[in-house]
C-alpha cells in the first residue's frame, strides 16, 4: 500500500477539507463562446460560467473552442471574434477574470494538412497547442503530427489523455511523450467518475505517476463547474493539487 493510500486510508469515513482551486490561476481548456461548438449556447450562459469561475478562484480562463473539419469549422477568425464579444460583455458587467482564447484541434488530415502549409494554428501561453484524438479509435500518423509540431516550434498539449479508450490500463504512453516535450493535460471531472470508471482509474494513475503537466475543467456547461465544486474534497483532487503543475504559468 502506498505512503497516500495508508495516510487516506486511516481518515475513512472523514471528509477532506475541500481544495482551494485559486492556486491553478488559470484554467485552459473550456467552450466559453456561444454557439460554435457544442459548450455554451448563449452570451447569458457564458457569463454566468465566467462567474462561477471566479467564485471558484480562478484568475484567467483560457477558452479553447473545438476545431474539427467534420462538425466545428471555426476558423481563427470566429474564434476571437466571439472571444472579443465574450470579453466586452464580462467588461460592461463588471467582471474582474479575464478570457483569452486559443482551440482544441481534433487530429485529422485537414490539421496535418493545415501543418503542412504551414498555416498560423491558435495557440496559448509560449506557444502551447492543444489538441486531441478520436476517444474510441487509435489514430494513425500520431507520430507525425507530433514531429510536425514539434520541429515548427510549437509545444503540443494533449487534451484529457485518461479519456482515449485505446490507452486505459496504463499511462507509459504518456510518460514517453513528456519526454519528448508532449505536454498532458487532464480533465479535473475525469478524478469524480464523471466520464466513467475507467476513465476515473487512468486519471488516477496518471496522477499517481505525476505525469500531468495541466488540470483543467474542459467545461461546457454549469454542471461540469458544480460538479467540480461539489468534488472538492475528493482525495485525489488533493493529490492532483500537489503535483508540479503549469497552470500558474499562464497567468
Amino acid at each position: 500500500m502506498s505512503v497516500f493510500s495508508r495516510f487516506f486510508g486511516r481518515r475513512r469515513g472523514k471528509r477532506l477539507s475541500p481544495v482551494d482551486l485559486s492556486v491553478l490561476k488559470v484554467d485552459m481548456h473550456s467552450h466559453l463562446i456561444p454557439g460554435i461548438d457544442d459548450g455554451s449556447r448563449s452570451m447569458d450562459e457564458s457569463i454566468a460560467l465566467l462567474a462561477k469561475f471566479e467564485s471558484l478562484g480562478y484568475q484567467k480562463v483560457i477558452t479553447t473552442p473545438h476545431i474539427m473539419s467534420d462538425y466545428y469549422k471555426n476558423t481563427p477568425e470566429i474564434i476571437l471574434d466571439g472571444l472579443k464579444q465574450v470579453q466586452d460583455t464580462a467588461k460592461e458587467l463588471g467582471l474582474k477574470i479575464q478570457i483569452e482564447a486559443a482551440a482544441e484541434y481534433y487530429f485529422d488530415e485537414t490539421l496535418l494538412e493545415r501543418l503542412k502549409k504551414k498555416e498560423k494554428l491558435l495557440t496559448f501561453g509560449d506557444n502551447r497547442l492543444l489538441f486531441e484524438f478520436s476517444m474510441m479509435t487509435k489514430p494513425d500518423q500520431i507520430e507525425q503530427l507530433l514531429f510536425q509540431l514539434l520541429t515548427q516550434n510549437y509545444k503540443p498539449v494533449l487534451a484529457h489523455f485518461e479519456r482515449y479508450t485505446f490507452f486505459f490500463g496504463s499511462v507509459d504512453q504518456a510518460i514517453k511523450w513528456r519526454e519528448k516535450g508532449i505536454e498532458i493535460q487532464m480533465n479535473l471531472n475525469s478524478l469524480t467518475g464523471h466520464y466513467g470508471p475507467h476513465v476515473k482509474q487512468q486519471a488516477e494513475r496518471l496522477v499517481d505517476e505525476g505525469a500531468v503537466d495541466f488540470v483543467a475543467s474542459d467545461c461546457h456547461r454549469m454542471d461540469h463547474l458544480l460538479l467540480i465544486e461539489n468534488s472538492l474534497h475528493f482525495p485525489y483532487f488533493h493529490k492532483a493539487l500537489e503535483l508540479d503543475l503549469k497552470n500558474k504559468q499562464l497567468l
